[in-house]
């Protein structure tokens, strides 16, 4: 009986041991599940996702980029692009997709570890443009590669002749520090690194969609998740509409192939940027998509560097397309009148002899402007400073938009070199500067420098009637449910401008191509232009060619600034490449075939005398 008993004791103490045993074990594995769905649920939601369901960014068609007329000047063509997910990534296998793809191991170790530091759970672009070939074999061998998946994406394309160099600008991988701190960017996006691909980026860019894919056990995508329910589409880029003319644009890049320097065609009534070259340029198409580094490496060791958008940004003497500027201020400020004479017997002495570029007899402001007269320039100048100064002279001038930035729609725009009295103090030094160091600015020499850029302000100024408009290169943007904005420019008449000034200055600018330096290429049949050379001193060299022009004379429909750097006299290197501009803008075709074969040809020839 007792025997019994004992047995009995023994098994309920057994049951209610095993009891306990299964209450702890639940309750760990309660308190388990508790923690794995909701104290560490963010931590382990993606990684139970990721065994099913796959959160896909879909990058957004980049914003196209047309010209004046319609004509797509950038737009994209479809490529492929890879993803890996780290945490299903198998790190062994690694050696085949090297394999598969044709690169060294360390690459694809570099970019796993990328991808890795990025998000372990998340799809990371791990190569973009791939081959279709090994594309191909990539996904023969994708049951082998668990974690990679790939997108159709898209790279820069420019279907017309035009290179754009500077204009487009290019394309580059975002920085770490720029996709933590920028909203939007991701591993392996690309954003504008110059051009307007730059300043318009976040309208080009477009907005980033979401695809959720149900996958299996190697990555592979076998559908839409929930029908597409959640999925959020990807919102293409606006459209830029630019003032560009792709066929002048196309022209003036072939005339610059072979030479250091760069211009700006113009609309001298609204602003927009017609033509657009720096050169040396660089192609487009090789910056567009995958970086090709033996290129990029040897553009930025080019001692021409090509990647300097001379257009906007060089700061050069404008030597002789100076000098309407000097008349128009002269005028106003009544140091001389239409009939003003000065005698030019090859030079203007004030302490030693400022030449001239030859002797010129007497000449009144029409007849200087045609001659280019330095005499002339050098007595107005410093009967200016003398009666004035040289502030007075400064602010004049500055309202031409030389000395500063003018919002151009572009980076790397120059305030160029537009000296005063302080300016002087603090190359010089106080008190140790005088009128010899100032008549050379009355020719457009000495301490003073701007771009093309700012040279087409000139002359656009002086071609509209005397009012300064806001140089741009985009004219409109669009969005992809066809909103349109509009860019309005900034328009500024100058203020001291009188009507009649601006008269003697153009005739005289006008007789500058027909009976001046400009006649030889300047002058166009049929079309009248008015122009002014220019041959700026280098001390590093062979001088610089300047033109500035524009045309039709009565009703100006475009406005020209060319520099030619080492290209010698401004009449045979700058003004027939602004001629063969406008005389195919203005009547849509070249008839002086002999001129683009001269510039095709084209070489410097040493001067020394200033035109």
């Amino acid at each position: 009986m007792a025997s019994s008993y004992q047995q009995s004791q023994h098994l309920r103490t057994a049951i209610r041991a095993l009891q306990v045993v299964m209450a702890l074990l639940m309750g760990t594995m309660l308190l388990r599940a508790m923690q794995l769905q909701i104290i560490d649920h963010d931590e382990y939601r993606p990684i139970s996702d990721q065994n099913s369901i796959r959160q896909e960014y879909v990058p957004p068609a980049r914003g196209n980029i047309l010209d004046r007329n319609g004509v797509y000047l950038v737009e994209n063509v479809p490529v492929y692009a890879l993803y890996v997910t780290p945490s299903v990534f198998d790190t062994a296998r690694i050696p085949l997709l090297a394999e598969l793809l044709g690169v060294p191991v360390s690459d694809v170790r570099e970019r796993y570890a990328k991808a890795r530091a990025y998000s372990r759970h998340r799809p990371s672009r791990m190569y973009d443009e791939v081959e279709f070939d090994a594309f191909s074999l990539v996904e023969e061998h994708i049951w082998q590669l668990p974690g990679l998946s790939h997108q159709i994406e898209s790279k820069r394309a420019y279907p017309t002749s035009v290179v754009g160099a500077h204009l487009f600008g290019y394309l580059g991988e975002v920085s770490e520090k720029e996709y933590e701190s920028e909203s939007g960017y991701r591993l392996g996006d690309k954003t504008g690194r110059s051009g307007i691909e730059a300043s318009f980026e976040t309208d080009l860019r477009g907005v980033t969609g979401i695809e959720h894919r149900v996958v299996n056990a190697y990555g592979q995508a076998l559908g839409p998740y929930d029908n597409g329910n959640l999925d959020v589409e990807p919102v293409k880029g606006h459209t830029l509409f630019t003032g560009i003319d792709a066929d002048l644009q196309a022209l003036a890049e072939t005339l610059m192939v072979g030479k250091t320097g760069s211009l700006v065609a113009m609309d001298p009534n609204t602003g927009e940027i017609l033509a657009m070259v720096s050169a040396p340029f660089f192609q487009t198409d090789r910056l567009s998509g995958r970086l090709d580094r033996d290129y990029w490496v040897a553009l930025n060791n080019d001692p021409q560097r090509p990647l300097f958008n001379r257009a906007v940004t060089t700061r050069q003497p404008p030597g002789s397309t100076f000098k309407p500027v000097m008349g128009l201020l002269g005028l106003r400020l009544g140091i001389i009148t239409p009939e003003t004479r000065v005698q030019c017997t090859g030079g203007y002495f004030l302490g030693r002899l400022y030449r001239c570029t030859e002797r010129h007899g007497s000449q009144n402001l029409e007849q200087a402007i045609m001659n280019s007269c330095n005499t002339y320039f050098y007595a107005l100048m410093n009967r200016l400073v003398n009666q004035h100064g040289l502030n007075v002279w400064h602010e004049m001038v500055g309202e031409f938009g030389l000395g500063r930035r003018n919002g151009l729609d572009m980076p790397s725009e120059s305030p160029g070199i537009l000296p005063d009295s302080s300016y002087f103090d603090r190359a010089f030094g106080v008190r140790k500067w005088g009128i010899g160091d100032l008549i050379n600015l009355g020719i457009g020499q000495g301490a003073m420098g701007f771009s093309p850029l700012q040279m087409a302000e000139v002359v656009s100024i002086i071609a509209n009637g005397g009012t300064w408009v806001r140089p741009h290169v985009v004219t409109a943007v669009e969005t992809p449910d066809g909103r349109r904005r509009s860019i309005e420019p900034e328009r500024d008449p100058v203020s001291w401008i009188r009507p009649q000034d601006l008269a003697v200055v153009r005739t005289g600018m006008r007789r500058a191509v027909l009976e001046g330096s400009g006649r030889f290429y300047a002058n166009i049949p049929d079309v009248e232009v008015a122009g002014k050379t220019g041959t700026a001193q280098n001390p590093h060299g062979r001088d610089h060619g300047w033109y500035i022009g524009f045309a039709p004379f009565d009703n100006p429909r475009i406005a020209v600034a060319v520099i030619i750097e080492n290209g010698g006299f401004g009449s045979v290197s700058a003004a027939p490449i602004a001629s063969l501009l406008i005389e195919r803008y203005v009547t849509g075709e070249i008839k002086r075939p002999h001129v683009v074969q001269a510039m095709l040809n084209f070489i410097p020839r040493d001067s020394n005398v200033r035109r």
